[in-house]
């Protein structure tokens, strides 16, 4: 198996976890920043970024060992509701466009189109902020872009829920830099 994962190499240093990379861009290069400079939001978005790997994992689980939702899946999702909620100035969880969007859009992206079509359970349904969260994402260009293939991943997701664990870690995890953790 070969995976390729991005790499930047600048000033002799070289970052390879995704949200490291765009930590040290946002840090070190002009453009938009990508996190807010007002502290309470600071604090918050690390807060969630430290999250993500306990959210993917609650969120993948109950796939990886083929049972129903789980009450962990639920209030994880419950959790990532709450957060939407937290700042009114937007809809996103920052409430402005942020590296926490990026961090959550393809983690989400990916469980809705499984928990729809392999769990016959909508991740947004009463769940306002994140209905609202995924419809605002839709709208933007660069996101639209690089959209999985809803099909295909239900089909490659499919095939390999039959096939090891050790794969399926590979298949949901590895491509978006966060790894499942026993």
């Amino acid at each position: 198996l070969h995976i390729q994962v991005p790499s930047l190499e600048h000033d002799g240093r070289v970052t390879g976890e995704s949200l490291d990379l765009i930590k040290y861009i946002d840090t070190n290069f002009q453009g938009p920043a990508l996190l807010p400079q007002d502290p309470a939001k600071r604090q918050f978005a690390d807060e969630l970024i430290a999250y993500a790997d306990a959210f993917t994992k609650a969120l993948y689980s109950p796939l990886i060992s083929q049972v129903a939702m789980s009450d962990e899946a639920v209030a994880a999702l419950d959790k990532i509701e709450a957060a939407l909620s937290k700042f009114s100035d937007g809809p996103f969880f920052l409430g402005q466009f942020s590296l926490v969007d990026i961090a959550y859009v393809t983690i989400l992206e990916r469980v809705q189109i499984y928990y729809s079509n392999l769990r016959n359970y909508e991740i947004a349904k009463d769940r306002p902020n994140l209905e609202r969260y995924t419809e605002e994402m839709n709208k933007i260009e660069a996101y639209k872009q690089t959209k999985n293939v809803p099909l295909a991943l239900l089909d490659a997701a499919k095939r390999h829920l039959k096939a090891n664990t050790t794969f399926l870690q590979v298949l949901f995890f590895i491509p978006f830099g966060l790894y499942y953790r026993y």
